[in-house]
């Protein structure tokens, strides 16, 4: 099946491709100014771009400007100072990172870079209709600062339902065991719903 490869993305041509990655999957086509300020990684299967994310670790932080102002105005949480902060945005994962065993290679592999980053707060943001990715982030045991319509300047395309939260470097780590019970629940699916296939069932 082949190993993942990480490597960190700075030529134009593959940064390019990403940001077009990132828009098929979540129809949200990054600004380039916003790529260029942050930290892309990709993941590669047999030297082909098969999974990637960014990682941004200095303000200004794509997903609070979908925070409306009222919010941020009232909420204890945006009083901190944002140097704490920081966010994985554009992640992406293609159908080769399809078995359990591929799939977690990739999630400790944003784990392990988030944590080195030694931000406090890690930020999550994702489209209100996707449960998959939601229940990812809920397993990062993360606090909700705000979900509904996005607070739009004009000209900016996006979900039109976002939910925004916030999780810490800590979290992560201490609920890695909640992840593998999470991947071996999903291989034993896979691995049942095959033998359906194979004999019939």
């Amino acid at each position: 099946m082949g190993k993942l490869k990480f490597r960190i993305i700075d030529d134009s041509e593959t940064l390019e491709l990403f940001v077009q990655k990132v828009e098929s999957y979540t129809d949200v086509r990054l600004p380039k100014n916003y790529v260029l300020n942050g930290r892309v990684v990709g993941a590669f299967l047999h030297e082909k771009l098969v999974a990637g994310y960014m990682l941004v670790t200095r303000p200004n932080f794509r997903s609070l400007m979908f925070v409306p102002d009222s919010i941020i105005k009232s909420h204890e949480f945006f009083q901190k100072d944002q140097f704490e902060f920081m966010e994985v945005n554009g992640l992406w994962v293609g159908p080769g990172v399809k078995t359990p065993r591929l799939q977690f290679s990739f999630w400790i592999n944003v784990m392990k870079n988030v944590f080195l980053c030694k931000k406090n707060y890690l930020l999550l943001m994702c489209d209100s209709r996707n449960k998959t990715i939601q229940k990812i982030h809920e397993l990062t045991n993360p606090s909700i600062l705000y979900e509904g319509s996005p607070d739009l300047l004009p000209g900016h395309n996006t979900h039109t339902s976002v939910r925004i939260g916030y999780t810490t470097r800590w979290n992560l780590i201490l609920n890695i065991p909640r992840y593998v019970s999470e991947l071996k629940h999903r291989e034993r699916r896979l691995s049942s719903e095959f033998k359906d296939r194979v004999y019939g069932r």
